[in-house]
C-alpha cells in the first residue's frame, strides 16, 4: 500500500482525531442535539486539560485508558466557554478581534469538536457572492435535465444544514452587505429554499446545525454588518496574548512547529526570542514594558506575524547558515512593520532611539547589540 503523502497542514479533526475520540468516550454526559462531544469536553478539547491525565471511565478498543489534553488556543477559559454555550443554544456565533489572534483557529477547532469537521467554509472576499453562502448550479447538468437536486451545487452552509453540522464565514465583514443579508433568514428560520426545485425546495436545519464566523476590527466600516444580522448573532472579542511570558511559549510552540516540517529543530535561544516578542508587544500596545510612550505602527504587530518572524529566523539559520539569529532580527522586523504603511519605517526608528536605546544604556548586553543594528532599519 502506498505511503500516505505528505502534507503541510492537517486540519484539526485530522491533526487531533485521537483526542477528539478519547474525549468523545471520556465524558458520556449529555449532549446537545447533533454534537459529536459534550459541551465540557469541547472546552477541555480546546483549552486543554491543564496538565491531567484523563481517565477512560471503561476500556475502549484503540483508545490510551488516559490522556492528557494539550491546549491549542491560547486565551481565557471563560472565553471559550461562552462561545460553547452560544453554539449549544442554536445561535450564531461571531468572533471578533484584530488580525492574528487566532478567530480563525478557534472557529476551527470549535467546530470540528462540534461537529466533527472545520471544512464546510466560505472565505469572505468583496468578490463573495450570495450563492456562496446559499447554492449554485452544474450548467451541464441544470441544461441536460433542468432543475434537480442533482444538478444543485450546494454551498458549504448548505451541505453543513443538510448534514446538521457547523459551517465558517472567515473575514465576513468583507463581503458586501447584500452577500452579508443572505444568512438572515437561514439564521432564523433555520432552513434554506431552493425555489427553482419542484417539490423538494424547502432543505430543513440538521440537529447540530450552526455557523461561526469571524470579523477583524481592523476591517470595521469595510462592510458594515445590518442591525438584523448583528442581533442573529453572539459577538465575542478574541483579545490579543495577555502576558509576555505566554506569548513568548505560544510562539516558541508555533515556530517550532512550523520548523519541524522542514525536518529542524528551532535555532533561535530564548533571550532573542523574548526580544523579539517584546517588540511586537510594545509596537502593538503603543508603551514599553517599562511604560516608555512608543508610537504604533499602521500594521498589526500580531503574535501570527511573530511566529512569522521567528519561522524565517529559523528557517534561515538552518538553510544558509546564519549562525547568529539575532543579527536577521532588524531586517525581517522592518519587512513587518513597513506592509501597510512605508511611513512605519519611521516609527520603527522612533522605537530603536527610544526604547531600545534605553535598554542599551540601562547595560542590557542583548539590547546593546540590538542598538547597535540600527542601521539595518535605516538613519
Amino acid at each position: 500500500m502506498p505511503d500516505t503523502p505528505a502534507v503541510q497542514i492537517e486540519p484539526a479533526e485530522r491533526r487531533h482525531a485521537d483526542e477528539l475520540a478519547f474525549l468523545a468516550a471520556h465524558d458520556t454526559g449529555p449532549r446537545p442535539p447533533g454534537w459529536r462531544l459534550t459541551p465540557r469536553a469541547v472546552v477541555t478539547f480546546v483549552v486543554g486539560s491543564d496538565g491531567e491525565r484523563l481517565r477512560l471511565p471503561e476500556p475502549v478498543d484503540g483508545l490510551p485508558s488516559s490522556l492528557e489534553i494539550p491546549a491549542k488556543f491560547v486565551g481565557e477559559r471563560g472565553l471559550v466557554e461562552r462561545c460553547v454555550v452560544t453554539l449549544a443554544g442554536e445561535r450564531g456565533l461571531l468572533l471578533v478581534g484584530e488580525p492574528g489572534t487566532a478567530k480563525s483557529l478557534l472557529s476551527e477547532l470549535l467546530a470540528a469538536a462540534v461537529s466533527g469537521t472545520g471544512a464546510l467554509t466560505v472565505q469572505g472576499t468583496a468578490g463573495t457572492t450570495e450563492e456562496h453562502l446559499r447554492y449554485g448550479w452544474n450548467y451541464a447538468l441544470l441544461l441536460a435535465k433542468g432543475p434537480s437536486a442533482e444538478a444543485l451545487t450546494p454551498s458549504p452552509l448548505l451541505t453543513a444544514l443538510r448534514t446538521g453540522r457547523v459551517a465558517r464565514v472567515e473575514e465576513i465583514t468583507r463581503c458586501l452587505p447584500e452577500v452579508q443579508d443572505s444568512l438572515v433568514s437561514i439564521l432564523s428560520d433555520r432552513r434554506m429554499a431552493v425555489p427553482e426545485l419542484p417539490d423538494d425546495g424547502l432543505f430543513l436545519a440538521r440537529p447540530g446545525f450552526n455557523v461561526i464566523a469571524t470579523a477583524n476590527l481592523r476591517d470595521r466600516g469595510v462592510s458594515e454588518m445590518s442591525a438584523a444580522l448583528k442581533r442573529r448573532f453572539n459577538f465575542e472579542v478574541v483579545p490579543p496574548v495577555a502576558d509576555l511570558a505566554t506569548e513568548v511559549d505560544l510562539v516558541r510552540r508555533q515556530a517550532g512547529a512550523a520548523l519541524a516540517r522542514h525536518g529542524h529543530a528551532l535555532p533561535v535561544d530564548d533571550a532573542v526570542l523574548e526580544a523579539l516578542v517584546t517588540a511586537f508587544r510594545d509596537l502593538r500596545s503603543g508603551s514599553s514594558v517599562e511604560g516608555w510612550p512608543v508610537e504604533r505602527p499602521t500594521t498589526v504587530m500580531s503574535t501570527a506575524e511573530a511566529v512569522g518572524v521567528t519561522t524565517s529566523l529559523g528557517l534561515q539559520s538552518a538553510y544558509l547558515g546564519v549562525s547568529d539569529p539575532l543579527a536577521l532580527l532588524p531586517g525581517y522586523l522592518l519587512g513587518a512593520v513597513r506592509k501597510d504603511d512605508p511611513d512605519d519605517q519611521g516609527r520603527l526608528i522612533a522605537y530603536w532611539d527610544s526604547a531600545i536605546r534605553h535598554r542599551a544604556e540601562n547595560g542590557a548586553r542583548l539590547w546593546k547589540r540590538l542598538y547597535e543594528l540600527r542601521h539595518v532599519v535605516g538613519e
